[in-house]
């Protein structure tokens, strides 16, 4: 799909690439480091906007004449933020937190051009079946989590086997509400 600007895609993230690839945009990807500190007053459920309108920003001062999406994706349990795992334990605690529970997952996204900025954000509700720790063990040896928010990839083994409920979209809990995120790009169209 042809953009009256050029886009650009400021995330690491491969699955997110991947989404916007296939949703039929031709966009460059920037991946420079982003500070991703929030005020420790802000709602749980307002980290990941805060963050894609932090890294937009960051984005926005260096790129002109570009339409620039960013985006950060958070899970939440009882109102406390999942990050991303630093190892395997961290990781291990987190799955076993989530095993046999349901939490949100909330994907901010900001979507600036030269006429102006689009913030929103978007929330699914996931639902694990009790996980064994041998089930737990296996994922984390094999897949590594620790690139994503709440130790999972719902597109991975885990969310295959794990998962048994989901409410809201399911490209949101991969890392990118894409079926917004299109609707919002297409009045960029030529």
């Amino acid at each position: 799909m042809n953009l009256r600007h050029p886009l650009i895609l400021a995330s690491n993230s491969p699955r997110r690439q991947q989404l916007l690839r296939e949703a039929g945009f031709s966009f460059e990807v920037y991946t420079e480091q982003v500070d991703e500190s929030y005020p420790a007053s802000l709602e749980k459920m307002e980290v990941g906007e805060y963050l894609a309108r932090k890294k937009n920003a960051f984005y926005s001062k260096k790129l002109s004449d570009a339409i620039i999406v960013t985006a950060d994706t958070t899970v939440v349990l009882d109102n406390e933020l999942l990050e991303k795992p630093a190892n395997s334990k961290e990781a291990f605690e987190m799955l076993s937190r989530l095993s046999g529970r349901s939490h949100n997952v909330i994907t901010g996204v900001c979507i600036s051009a030269s006429d102006g900025l689009d913030a929103f954000s978007v929330s699914t509700r996931v639902t694990f079946k009790e996980l064994t720790n041998e089930e737990i063990d296996y994922y984390i040896s094999n897949y590594k989590p620790f690139d994503k928010a709440g130790a999972y990839g719902i597109q991975e083994w885990i969310g295959m086997i794990g998962i048994t409920g989901i409410e809201g979209s399911y490209f949101n809990v991969v890392g990118l509400p894409i079926q917004e995120v299109y609707q919002r790009l297409v009045k960029y169209r030529l």
